[in-house]
């Protein structure tokens, strides 16, 4: 721990042992150090708060936050203790104390540039703008250092951007923060490169493009040395803000000239020609075109200026790709243009043939031509590729069937080619036979190529990796595109075994996840996903692959971790971007400072956060709350209330990355746009509807009945009334949620095969779970009334009674949807029913909501029927006519808890049945498969069953406790 490294500390001697067991993770034997060495030295204020934070590593926030607080009160000025001090509240999550903590300090001791500096840094961890400027102008007046008076310029840009009033920020704190660093401009105190770099970004956030530029092009701009090319990006950047094309021509230009594989300046060089052609553009009759020099201003320079790059490369030592894909760009900008001049550059097919000739053995050639393939015309092609074939070096095998690659470089011609094809979409256009010849060869080809790839290591890619997933893709399209359930399995059985050859390749990982979850097996995905070892932001990216679904297929324990896991992330995400910033302060990188800042922002509004979190609750709702009680407490644990609604509407983000499952489809196979945002779409209805029934469920405990039911006073002043008004307004936003929902459902979108996955609001409405949920939601709101009302309204109870009924037959509805065997065997080949599990899945919360919601209406009815059996003594009749909403209640409780005994057998049933199912009796008539790789299809459909029975025990288990508890209502 830090506060070890002051040896001058004669207490350092007594500290280092508690130091030790803190670091070495022994916290009970710190904790009883300390209390050794506090019976010695009482006054020894750091062994206190190293004791606090032993007790906060075991669990005893309380105590150590009260030992915290104790020595806070004496305010210290010592390192150790104020050290200490700042790394528990850290651990505590509560930055805003060591603010409190620094700023003691430094009242105490005014001059210390140490505590100073920590108490900016302190301000910085918790983003209190104001005070960092003030912070680190009073650290700039004791030690005149630059860095301290760039950390207040820099605080005052940071006010700027969180400004809510954008006129504010460029009124006020952008030109004070100018008029500081103009100052030391001109009394010559500007002396590192992050200065500069400061001075330019107020510039640019104040709209002063010209003034930026001229620091950049004079003295200041000398400084800009940390990064290759920084000067000429910062320019080029101002010259495109400023519209000044002539000059961004000049300098694109003489960038290219110095590399000609630069890709970005090719960009910027077409731009500027085609924006200077547009304005017929000519140069003065004098002196230069322009400050950078000679410029280009036509279609024919710009051919010209290509071909003498592609003259140059010839000559180069190593060949450049750069030039060759810029003749290509360039044609496809004039022909968008409608110009008549692409000839003059020849015919694009020739040119990609020969681009190929040249680099198609490089991994990186697919990519490079994939974007220009719309230049060729559909016509030609097959031509195409059967041209690029001809050129392959391949040998004929032993059979003399198939022509195989005789090295790696002839491997890679043909991987490319491959793709290629597909990228055409020739692939499309076959019928089943072809597509599985092409299978096959594919697969013959892929172990071939793991000849060349014997002496890889297992965090290698095998070389013809590729050629096991384009079979699996023409695989994936039988099944999804003509139902050919067979092809699954033989999907399913080529990745398990390219895994084998491939332990690291992630695509081959990626694909069994995606698969698996859309056949209804959950188990074998957690295996998977953890050995692709996700990174940081990679939990936000791809973790929806995971967390989709997780709860929807029946394995809680393992849904529960895996959102832990996502949300683990996200909460260290706010401790994690403060060091970065930090960090960012000490070393002078302040550019990056409104990036860490954005990058925060952008987290805490990720949509995926969002669903994580909504889900969560009501999983560990669904597992903990059994009744009203329970269902008290873990609302209360969990900070839930109806009226607060945590989520970013309007700023949600969604940072999904749906194109993680590599993709070699055509442009109208492919994912759009348009899917992205019809995706997003469906996935904010989704938590809508999620995050209502959330609220409304965490609503049901404060509806606490009234003693005196007629007494409305009484109601208003214990607020129950406010709360059924919440109530009903979240179950008004929960209608328009739920038709916005069915709106949507309407359009009946198909994305593409590995597109985003769709959500669970299709199976949610067509099921009937949406109809029962929302029906329970209602009928709160008639026991409400009748707890306020009493039992004098005959029509309250009928209608109370009558939705006691209807939602017994929605409930046996729902059942009947959960009907059928989850595997079957038809016709030789094995079938799956994923949507009974997930039907069976919505049917546990659906009855968990039916059980929440019943317990209410026992607690409001109990009472009045021990005020009818008082009447009844006091009366001493023999017999008092019971009100028939007693009745409704008993009966509807009765075939409550025959319906949830139903279910139970019925799930029983479907254990027996899969038990029973011996998947190595099935007889796999396959063709395609060799015996090797029908023992794989073994394995998978084994993982798919033993999945299957796992997620069945789960619900069974869940159903068998909420069975429990039916039977203990009874009034």
């Amino acid at each position: 721990m830090a506060a070890r490294g002051h040896v001058q500390d004669p207490n350092d001697r007594r500290l280092r042992p508690i130091y030790d067991y803190l670091d070495n993770g022994n916290n009970k034997m710190a904790i009883q150090q300390a209390d050794k060495l506090l019976k010695k030295h009482k006054d020894l204020h750091c062994a206190k708060v190293l004791k606090a934070i032993g007790l906060q590593r075991t669990g005893k926030q309380d105590e150590a936050f009260a030992l915290a607080q104790e020595v806070t009160a004496l305010e210290p000025t010592d390192d150790n203790s104020l050290q200490a001090l700042t790394i528990l509240y850290r651990e505590m999550h509560r930055p805003e104390l060591v603010t409190k903590l620094y700023e003691a300090a430094v009242k105490k001791v005014p001059n210390s540039e140490e505590y100073h500096s920590h108490l900016f840094m302190a301000y910085a961890r918790v983003g209190e703008y104001k005070k960092m400027q003030q912070a680190g102008m009073a650290l700039y007046k004791i030690v005149p250092k630059n860095p301290y008076y760039f950390w207040s310029v820099m605080s005052l840009i940071m006010q700027s951007i969180s400004a809510q009033d954008e006129n504010l920020s460029k009124t006020m704190f952008l030109p004070l923060a100018e008029r500081m660093v103009e100052k030391m401009v001109k009394e010559d105190k500007i002396e590192a490169e992050a200065e500069v770099e400061l001075y330019y970004m107020i510039l640019e956030r104040l709209e002063k493009y010209q003034e930026a530029l001229d620091v950049v092009r004079g003295k200041l701009g000398e400084k800009l040395t940390s990064e290759l090319q920084s000067r000429e990006n910062k320019c080029m950047a101002m010259y495109k803000k400023l519209s000044k094309w002539p000059e961004c021509n000049a300098l694109s230009r003489r960038l290219l000239l110095k590399n000609s594989d630069d890709w970005q300046f090719y960009i910027i060089y077409f731009d500027s020609v085609f924006q200077l052609i547009d304005k017929s553009w000519t140069p003065p009759a004098e002196g230069e075109h322009s400050l950078e020099g000679e410029v280009h201003y036509s279609t024919e320079q710009a051919v010209k200026f290509i071909e003498e790059r592609i003259t140059e490369e010839a000559k180069s030592s190593r060949p450049l790709r750069g030039p060759y894909l810029a003749k290509l760009e360039l044609i496809r900008r004039l022909r968008h243009r409608g110009c008549n001049d692409e000839y003059k550059l020849g015919d694009p097919e020739e040119l990609m043939f020969q681009y190929f000739k040249k680099f198609g053995d490089k991994p990186c050639c697919f990519t490079d031509l994939k974007v220009f393939v719309d230049l060729l015309p559909s016509t030609q092609c097959t031509k195409f590729i059967s041209q690029l074939l001809g050129i392959i070096p391949l040998s004929a095998s032993e059979e003399g069937k198939l022509a195989l690659p005789a090295d790696i470089k002839a491997l890679q011609q043909h991987l490319c080619v491959v793709q290629l094809t597909r990228l055409l979409g020739l692939y499309h256009t076959i019928d089943k036979k072809q597509k599985l010849s092409v299978v096959r060869e594919l697969m013959l080809r892929y172990q071939h190529g793991l000849e060349f790839g014997k002496s890889c290591l297992k965090t290698e890619l095998q070389f013809s990796d590729y050629y096991c997933l384009l079979a699996v893709h023409l695989l994936l399209d039988m099944w999804l595109e003509a139902g050919e359930e067979m092809a699954v399995w033989q999907s399913l059985t080529l990745l398990e075994e390219g895994l084998t050859h491939s332990p690291s390749n992630a695509q081959f990982k990626l694909l069994l996840i995606r698969i698996y979850c859309m056949l209804g097996a959950f188990e074998p995905v957690v295996e998977l996903y953890s050995s692709l070892d996700a990174k940081h932001i990679q939990h936000d990216t791809i973790g929806y692959l995971l967390t989709r679904y997780a709860e929807a297929l029946g394995q809680y324990a393992a849904a529960s971790q895996s959102c832990n896991f996502a949300l683990r992330f996200f909460h260290s995400n706010q401790k994690d971007t403060s060091e970065y910033i930090i960090q960012a302060y000490k070393y002078g990188a302040f550019e990056k400072i409104p990036e860490f800042i954005a990058f925060r922002n952008r987290l805490n509004a990720s949509l995926h956060f969002a669903q994580v979190r909504t889900e969560r609750m009501l999983l560990d709702l669904l597992l903990e709350a059994n009744i009203s009680t329970s269902l008290e407490e873990s609302i209360k644990s969990m900070s839930l209330s109806p009226e607060e609604d945590d989520i970013l509407w309007k700023d949600l983000h969604d940072n999904r990355d749906l194109t993680v499952l590599f993709n070699w489809d055509p442009k109208d196979r492919d994912i759009s746009e348009e899917h992205r945002k019809l995706s997003l779409e469906e996935e904010t209805i989704w938590l809508q509807i999620r995050s209502l029934t959330l609220r409304l469920v965490s609503g049901l405990p404060t509806l606490s009945h009234t003693v005196h039911p007629k007494n409305s006073e009484k109601t208003s002043e214990n607020g129950v009334s406010s709360k059924i008004d919440t109530i009903r307004s979240l179950l008004q936003q929960l209608e328009v949620a739920v038709d916005s929902g069915k709106q949507f459902l309407e359009q009946k979108i198909q994305y593409p095969v590995l597109g985003p996955p769709p959500t669970r609001m299709a199976g949610f409405f067509s099921n009937g779970s949406c109809q029962c949920q929302s029906s329970l939601f209602y009928l709160v709101s008639d026991i409400y009334e009748l707890d306020t009302n009493g039992l004098d309204s005959t029509e309250i109870q009928e209608r109370i009674g009558n939705c006691f009924k209807s939602l017994l037959e929605q409930l046996t509805d729902l059942f009947n949807k959960c009907k059928g065997d989850l595997m079957e065997v038809r016709d030789g080949i094995l079938k799956t029913h994923p949507n009974i599990l997930e039907n069976l899945v919505f049917f546990v919360e659906t009855m968990s909501i039916t059980l929440w919601v019943s317990s209410y209406c026992d607690s409001v009815l109990r009472p009045f029927k021990s005020s009818l059996q008082k009447k009844k003594k006091k009366k001493k009749e023999t017999s008092v006519v019971m009100p028939p909403v007693f009745t409704s209640f008993l009966d509807y409780v009765t075939e409550l808890q025959t319906l949830t005994s139903n279910v139970i057998d019925h799930i029983k049933g479907l254990e027996i049945i899969l038990t029973a199912l011996k998947l190595e009796e099935l007889s796999i008539d396959d063709t395609l498969l060799s015996q090797e790789e029908k023992k794989f299809t073994k394995t998978v459909q084994g993982k798919v069953q033993s999945s299957y029975q796992h997620s069945i025990q789960e619900i069974g288990e869940l159903l068998k406790k909420r069975l429990d508890t039916i039977k203990k209502l009874k009034i």
